[in-house]
């Protein structure tokens, strides 16, 4: 990949971070929740997704999923699901509050990773994204595993650094949330019910 490449591709990478998506609205629900320092947790499990993801598309899978009608079809409805499933979590969790409740402490740092593992992998924008635009960014006369480790090392840092800023905003306003309360949860948590029941019915 050409350095002109690179920087292109490093603009778009900003932007698809940047964009409204399952991963943002985790890590604010998270760093909310949890604080930024444990929803890091989250974090490098979406960028651990994210590269994987790339990795796929990269090396073919992405491809096969754009020409088959029907594996299209089941991410579709795993990703809408599982976004679905964490709505429902999100909603039926305890208000939000300046000291942390024990009940909230429980939660280990494995379960943020792997939601957050599993949010970006079942997300068919972003495998349909990298689908579409990785061809665009690789040399086909270059080696492919350092095209692929330049193009995974640059979205995880823009992803890692755009969900941490998300996340480091909504633990600041903790006292915020501490008097909306349980309206928070059922807000981020209607908003996640509403993406996993839209994407398997996107065309």
């Amino acid at each position: 990949m050409q350095f002109h490449t690179w920087l292109i591709f490093l603009v778009t990478s900003i932007g698809m971070s940047l964009s409204p998506g399952p991963n943002g609205m985790l890590a604010l629900t998270h760093g909310a929740m949890h604080g930024s320092r444990k929803t890091l947790f989250t974090i490098a499990g979406a960028v651990l997704g994210f590269v994987a993801v790339i990795g796929l598309c990269m090396f073919g899978i992405g491809a096969l999923i754009k020409a088959s009608v029907l594996w299209l079809t089941v991410l579709k409805w795993v990703g809408g699901a599982y976004l679905f499933w964490l709505g429902i979590q999100a909603w039926r969790a305890p208000p939000i509050t300046v000291t942390t409740s024990p009940e909230l402490m429980k939660i280990s740092g494995w379960s943020l990773f792997r939601q957050g593992a599993l949010s970006a992998v079942t997300n068919p924008k972003g495998m349909l994204f990298f689908s579409a635009f990785l061809p665009q960014f690789i040399d086909p006369q270059r080696n492919l595993a350092v095209q692929f480790a330049a193009v995974a090392a640059t979205y995880g840092v823009t992803e890692f650094l755009a969900e941490y800023a998300v996340a480091n905003a909504a633990h600041r306003v903790r006292p915020w949330l501490e008097r909306v309360g349980r309206r928070f949860n059922r807000a981020c948590g209607g908003m996640f019910v509403i993406i996993g029941a839209a994407l398997p019915l996107r065309a």
